[in-house]
């Protein structure tokens, strides 16, 4: 398979340089790594949104957050950085290791440890660093297509409700938001999952995935 029979989808902006042969060595990791995150991710948010008796649902997030959101989603990072993938890369490397494996060692080791108002403080402030890089990494989105794009801004809108909620800022409300939008947020990431597959398999832009450069 040549580079050209893999969707664009999940790249990094347009400019940066990729090796051809290396490229089509290596099978497109942007469908298992992405799958992982959106599984993840709707999971989560469907606690968060208050489904599945809310809060005290939340250990059934814990296979998912260590195995595929996790280590899956960090090998496929690792797999995109072989390929020179600097973008997906990062997003794999950084949600898959770096968020959802700290994700469950933050709730179930550090966080029980802790007093009710610090703990809060915590995981506000964890929050918040994600959502600066969320950010950012939507800002490098501009570059790639509409669905990946609106990935990365309702995460942003997803991490930035739950921050609030955490802190203290607002009503504890918004993390119940914060689930509807992280519900969007995951679907969005498993249509982008879809398109790879399907296009990589039929071999053309059967699903479309706008792109935006």
């Amino acid at each position: 398979m040549s580079a050209s029979d893999v969707s664009p989808g999940l790249r990094a902006p347009a400019g940066q340089p990729e090796t051809t042969a290396r490229v089509s060595a290596i099978a497109d990791p942007v469908p298992v790594g992405i799958a992982g995150f959106a599984m993840t991710t709707f999971v989560l948010s469907c606690i968060n949104a208050g489904f599945f008796t809310g809060a005290a649902g939340a250990p059934m997030v814990l296979g998912l957050a260590i195995f595929y959101g996790g280590l899956v989603q960090l090998i496929a990072g690792i797999w995109a950085f072989r390929r020179g993938e600097t973008f997906v890369a990062a997003a794999f490397c950084s949600y898959g290791g770096g968020f959802w494996l700290s994700y469950f060692f933050l709730s179930y080791v550090i966080a029980p440890k802790l007093s009710p108002s610090v703990a809060g403080n915590a995981i506000g402030l964890y929050l918040l660093a994600w959502a600066i890089f969320t950010f950012y990494m939507t800002i490098a989105a501009l570059r790639t297509n509409l669905a990946v794009l609106w990935v990365f801004i309702t995460l942003t809108a997803t991490y930035v409700l739950l921050t609030l909620a955490e802190l203290g800022i607002a009503t504890t409300s918004l993390s119940q938001i914060g689930g509807y939008v992280g519900i969007t947020c995951g679907v969005t990431a498993w249509y982008v999952a879809f398109a790879h597959v399907t296009n990589a398999t039929f071999k053309r832009d059967l699903i479309p995935l706008w792109p935006l450069s």
